[in-house]
């Protein structure tokens, strides 16, 4: 019960880390879904799950050197993701720039990861959703490659929604590895360095 108040009280977290993705089986392991499963390989490195429900999301709480994270999955589908992260961000005075978001990224190949300070939605759908809803994009972000589609007349939808191959989840486990070490660095504080050594 302690546990459970400390949780839910305010303004108790130093950081919002926000994976996306879409929910349920049918998506659970295609393109779209790549912050989910870094952030899920993150919090299983951690040793702990997220699967609280709250803010229309699961949630998942870690320690850092760097402070006090709260994970999270929104649940609402990718183009609304932003509904979940200012609630939260709200309710726990979180600000922009300590909010992470973890993205899938079609301009980058498969294996490639980027990070950046702060920056426009670049035209993914549920980076504008939180542009529009905190009212600032000023938030870091780590974007992973997905690739681009094969064909430019074939549909980006459902290019985002088509699952990884065998080869590309183990490509995207290597990615995950640096996303993980690139988490702990942007917390600590040394968001450069998580720059000049995860980047690729």
């Amino acid at each position: 019960m302690f546990f459970r108040k400390k949780f839910e009280s305010g303004a108790v977290y130093d950081w919002l880390i926000v994976g996306l993705g879409n929910p349920g089986k049918k998506y659970e392991f295609t393109r779209h879904n790549a912050g989910f499963l870094c952030l899920d390989y993150f919090a299983q490195k951690q040793g702990v799950k997220i699967d609280r429900l709250r803010f229309k999301s699961l949630l998942g709480d870690a320690r850092l050197p760097g402070g006090r994270c709260l994970l999270m999955k929104p649940q609402t589908f990718m183009n609304l993701s932003g509904e979940a992260v200012r609630d939260a961000a709200a309710f726990y005075k979180i600000p922009p720039e300590r909010i992470l978001v973890i993205f899938d990224d079609v301009s980058l190949e498969p294996g490639r990861l980027r990070i950046r300070r702060k920056g426009t939605d670049g035209g993914h759908n549920g980076i504008k959703n939180i542009i529009y809803h905190l009212g600032a994009d000023t938030f870091p972000r780590i974007k992973i490659g997905i690739g681009a589609k094969p064909h430019p007349d074939y549909d980006l939808a459902d290019w985002v929604t088509s699952p990884f191959s065998k080869d590309e989840l183990k490509t995207l486990q290597d990615v995950a590895e640096r996303c993980c070490e690139a988490i702990g660095l942007i917390v600590g504080g040394s968001i450069d360095e998580a720059m000049s050594r995860c980047n690729s």
